[in-house]
């Protein structure tokens, strides 16, 4: 039974894990950090959108099995991400450089991360699993959270990559960037129903070396100037 607590709870261990990577986040581009106002409306989109991915992964759900629905799953929830970001941040003029694509991308993938968590969480708890649902909901801190900032990461990189470019590289760019994101997302998804339990170790040790690429391609996309800071 969903009651106000329980709501909360879930709430909580969906929110407060994906708070802690923001600010991680926030701490890598403390030299010139983003407007709060436009970090703030980017998590709350991230969390709006998932309402709207849920129809149609159920839609999916009904018509299609496999590889083939998972990739569509993947893809809605890449594409609607990065719409999230494009409309709130990404064609503002607060976007100045390069890296400053990676943070509102992952901003977004940060707050969808929360709600979806939020809504993976109210199960457990409402059937007086708190215990088994927190545990649960770490493992999804360590692995669906890190899935989703890796996904929306690539795109921000494929963006900076081509930010000094012609809008027809950028576009390509970004393209090729939303493909390779919806196939991580794809793969991680596939490994994680079909191999099981006895999988998760290296699947969460690829996201994991996910992860140390993309603080790479942060750090090097930095102006030198930050180095000093």
């Amino acid at each position: 039974m969903l009651t106000g607590p329980v709501v909360l709870t879930a709430f909580l261990g969906g929110l407060l894990p994906a708070l802690l990577w923001l600010i991680f986040w926030q701490l890598e581009d403390r030299c010139e950090p983003e407007p709060k106002k436009l970090i703030i409306f980017c998590f709350l989109g991230g969390m709006i959108v998932v309402p709207f991915v849920l129809p149609f992964q159920h839609f999916t759900q009904m018509y299609l099995s496999g590889t083939t629905m998972l990739f569509l799953w993947a893809a809605v929830e890449e594409l609607f991400k990065f719409a999230a970001a494009w409309l709130i941040a990404l064609r503002n003029k607060a976007v100045d450089e390069p890296i400053d694509a990676i943070i509102y991308m992952l901003t977004v993938a940060l707050g969808f991360a929360a709600l979806e968590n939020t809504l993976f969480l109210l199960d457990p708890i409402s059937n007086g699993n708190t215990i088994a649902g927190l545990i649960a909901g770490n493992v999804r801190f360590i692995g669906a959270t890190l899935l989703h900032t890796l996904a929306s990461a690539t795109i921000g990189i494929a963006f900076a990559l081509a930010f000094y470019r012609s809008r027809k590289v950028r576009r390509m760019y970004l393209f090729f960037g939303l493909v390779f994101a919806t196939v991580l997302h794809t793969l991680f998804n596939y490994l994680l129903l079909e191999k099981g339990e006895g999988a998760v170790f290296a699947i969460f040790l690829g996201v994991w070396v996910g992860i140390a690429i993309v603080l790479l391609f942060f750090e090097r996309l930095k102006r030198p100037a930050r180095d000093y800071c």
